[in-house]
């Protein structure tokens, strides 16, 4: 388990950024056999991300229905999205034939926000490093990063 930091803190992160969500949802349970490859295929990737970070996942926080995304650029996540030696396109492609015209038995869903260097706010307290925090830095949010207005204006820089 991470160490719990008990001061406030934010993250801090140098440049642009983008914040990925996905899920999944299960429209009928008991078709098995249409959502459980997908239910499985995303820690699968996760997992791969995680031991290449050059392919650009920051870090996630993630749960059976969703999965949040910290990731370095679009082209990044592009680029494994797109990418035919990874384990998101096998998976993407086996999802549409697995689901062929049954649309509706699973649901899987998508959003993708750019975030430019020093427009986002966070703040955490009483946490281990968490979301954005634990994809980055986490830094002190006294002073000049006090309040949430504060933290979003500035640009954190060094």
């Amino acid at each position: 388990m991470s160490r719990i930091i008990s001061e406030r803190m934010t993250a801090q992160i140098e440049g642009d950024f983008v914040v990925f969500l996905i899920g999944l949802r299960v429209n009928k349970p008991w078709k098995i056999h249409k959502w459980w490859p997908a239910a499985m295929a995303m820690p699968k990737m996760l997992k791969e991300l995680q031991a290449q970070p050059e392919l650009g996942l920051l870090g996630h926080v993630s749960g059976t229905k969703l999965s949040v995304q910290y990731w370095r650029s679009f082209d990044l996540l592009e680029a494994y999205a797109k990418n035919k030696d990874a384990a998101h396109l096998p998976a993407w492609k086996a999802f549409n034939r697995s689901v062929g015209r049954s649309q509706g038995d699973v649901g899987i869903w998508h959003e993708t926000f750019l975030v430019r260097a020093g427009e986002y706010e966070c703040i955490y307290s009483g946490m281990p490093p968490f979301g954005l925090g634990a994809a980055t830095t986490v830094v002190s949010a006294a002073g000049s990063k006090d309040s949430a207005r504060s933290r979003i204006s500035s640009t954190f820089a060094n």
